[in-house]
């Protein structure tokens, strides 16, 4: 099974949050900017219920909209993780669900030879637990945190019913991120699989 030469480690930080709430992954630099969405959705984790780009200096990369052009936006499915990098990106901006606007900022910390006997991308570690969807935003999060934290307070029940359960700040579940990883992993190595025996042979 081909395995990717080289992967980048990756901090992603959700901006605007204190403590801060971060997550350091491994990425092939073959993956796209597609997947590295993925691997974010998974790593926080997210639900990827909403829209997503990222933003290097005055480029976006996106899914495009055909119906709404943008000569300043550029396919996430066919950028790669390395295109950015070869032009010397040390980090850059990505945002998830333009309604509460979680602003992230990625960056590269290291970029080596990829293990051959690991299966990318991959979790390292991380701190604290990513907000709910569609909590409302920094100023939402702060509010629910607020609520969900005082035993106390007036809103906490209202906010734990609205949640599903109860809600640590400082919980990092790492358990269900490593699965999520896993299986874009998987993923990953099954399309590599597929392509290269699609490939004809050289005799």
């Amino acid at each position: 099974m081909p395995e990717p030469s080289r992967i980048a480690r990756l901090r992603i930080t959700l901006d605007d949050t204190e403590p801060a709430v971060w997550r350091i992954v491994e990425v092939p630099l073959s993956a796209s900017l597609k997947l590295l969405h993925e691997v974010i959705q998974a790593a926080m984790p997210f639900q990827d219920y909403h829209l997503f780009q990222f933003q290097e200096g005055a480029v976006r990369y996106a899914i495009p909209d055909p119906e709404w052009p943008d000569g300043n936006t550029r396919s996430a499915k066919t950028t790669k993780l390395g295109a950015l990098l070869d032009r010397g990106t040390i980090d850059f901006a990505y945002t998830y669900d333009f309604g509460d606007n979680w602003q992230h900022t990625v960056t590269v910390e290291e970029v080596g030879p990829a293990d051959p006997d690991v299966a990318y991308p991959r979790f390292l570690d991380g701190a604290r637990r990513a907000p709910p969807e569609d909590v409302g935003g920094t100023m939402g999060f702060e509010e629910f945190l607020e609520a969900v934290t005082k035993p106390r307070h007036r809103e906490r029940k209202r906010m734990l019913d609205w949640y599903g359960g109860p809600f640590d700040p400082n919980e990092l579940d790492r358990e269900t991120i490593e699965a999520s990883m896993s299986k874009l992993a998987r993923r990953r190595a099954t399309g590599q699989a597929a392509f290269a025996k699609s490939r004809p042979q050289r005799s």
